[in-house]
């Protein structure tokens, strides 16, 4: 079963289904721990991308560009960015009678028993909401990939198949398939197997945590697996309670669709936005973003002073760059001060490199200083592994957390990790060595 256009410069599906008996359900309670410190205070969906827009705004823009106005939003883990981002859901067009986006928190008491233990557990604790709208179909998305999709063929591929469900899945190397939850599928596209993060995969198809179902039999289903035997995932339980009971359909997927859930993913596909033949396009993708919130939309133009040096980079509003910038992303706010480098690295809102001060290879959160003529990325500090986080930092990035200290002539080397509000000068750190980590409880 063929997945047809999946490219927004492609020919539009003509909309022979009304959409408005869809209902969709996005999950963003997610941890994702192995993004370090930058999900220690927000869910990885509100993590910040390519300069102005956050993780979630994928999803969300995919939702509006599909004609697909009903949402609800499963949040849990570190809440607060990602539902003040949301709002009402205005920048993606999700307020009028028929429209609406809505948050939909655990419903807790007193007990850690109450929280959503699992994806499927989380769709049925919001069954009411669900019931509310009478919908003919449940689109369930993660809230935490980078990629355009036209969910108007998907829906149309799961109608015209007479499927009860169907995943979108899409072909990996073999060898990177044992990362993902896999499926088997016969010659007519019907999935037969289900297996989550084999050890040794026996198909390089992988569910992209993309799920049509009609709305009575994910109702029935989620009754007799959340409710009746206690279980609690998609991949795990449901879907293969569901086999040889239920029809489920494959949806193949040919477009972009990076894994962003380590540093090194979520880097390099940062840095493909710099690269103009990536299929990586934002404003092709139609991606939309809350400009409202902290004011992004309001701040003046990118300024570039006489004598300053940017190349391969991307600017937004509010930097004001008087040294050099090279191969990095910025987001609103940055100020480079004279005589400082910043090289292949993402900066996020708010951060002032002072002047003479090195930058190179790092990640750092909104609000952190970069004190004068520090050097972080400091190639003579040694190239090891990161010792508390060996499997997050082990390709030659430091990450700072936010609104970190760095203070002046200090040097990092690569590798490293620095707590958010860590204040390097409070504690008198001239140099760190390669792959040292610097924790900082916050008051």
């Amino acid at each position: 079963m063929d997945s047809g256009g999946n490219s927004p410069e492609g020919e539009k599906l003509e909309r022979q289904y009304d959409l408005r008996n869809t209902l969709a359900l996005l999950l963003a309670g997610g941890v994702g721990s192995r993004l370090n410190v930058l999900v220690q205070g927000r869910a990885k969906p509100a993590v910040p991308f390519g300069g102005v827009y956050r993780i979630i705004d994928f999803a969300l823009s995919n939702l509006m560009n599909s004609g697909i106005e009903r949402a609800g939003v499963l949040t849990q883990y570190m809440p607060y960015s990602l539902t003040k981002h949301l709002g009402r859901g205005e920048a993606w067009g999700m307020v009028g009678r028929r429209r609406e986006l809505r948050i939909l928190p655990p419903h807790t008491g007193t007990r850690a028993s109450d929280w959503y233990k699992g994806t499927a557990d989380a769709i049925y604790r919001n069954k009411s909401y669900i019931h509310r709208h009478h919908p003919d179909l449940i689109l369930l998305l993660s809230g935490d990939h980078i990629y355009y999709m036209d969910y108007a063929h998907l829906i149309a591929h799961h109608i015209e198949s007479g499927a009860d469900a169907t995943v979108a899945v899409m072909s990996v190397p073999i060898e990177e398939a044992s990362s993902f939850g896999t499926v088997m599928t016969d010659e007519a596209g019907w999935i037969t197997g289900f297996e989550e993060k084999p050890a040794k995969p026996r198909s390089n198809l992988i569910s992209m945590g993309i799920y049509v179902f009609n709305a009575d039999v994910l109702s029935q289903t989620l009754e007799e697996v959340c409710g009746s035997r206690r279980e609690t995932d998609f991949g795990k339980h449901v879907f293969p309670f569901m086999l040889g009971r239920d029809k489920i359909a494959a949806y193949r997927f040919d477009g972009y669709w990076p894994d962003v859930g380590t540093l090194k993913a979520y880097f390099d596909t940062a840095m493909e936005l710099l690269d103009p033949d990536s299929p990586l396009d934002l404003p092709k993708w139609n991606v939309r973003t809350n400009l409202h919130e902290d004011r992004l939309g309001d701040r003046a133009p990118a300024f570039i002073a006489p004598g300053a040096i940017v190349r391969k980079t991307t600017l937004a509003r509010g930097n004001r760059i008087y040294g050099t910038v090279e191969s990095s992303v910025l987001s609103p706010g940055v100020i480079v001060e004279k005589g400082a480098i910043v090289r292949n690295s993402i900066l996020m809102n708010d951060i002032h490199v002072k002047q003479g001060a090195i930058v190179e290879n790092v990640v750092a959160d909104k609000r952190v200083t970069i004190g004068k003529e520090a050097h972080i990325g400091d190639p003579s500090l040694g190239n090891e592994i990161n010792r508390v986080y060996p499997t997050h930092l082990d390709c030659g990035l430091t990450v700072l957390g936010k609104s970190a200290i760095v203070p002046n002539y200090c040097r990092i080397g690569s590798n490293c990790c620095i707590y958010p509000d860590a204040n390097l000068g409070m504690i008198e750190i001239d140099a760190l060595e390669s792959g040292e980590t610097i924790e900082w409880e916050t008051s």
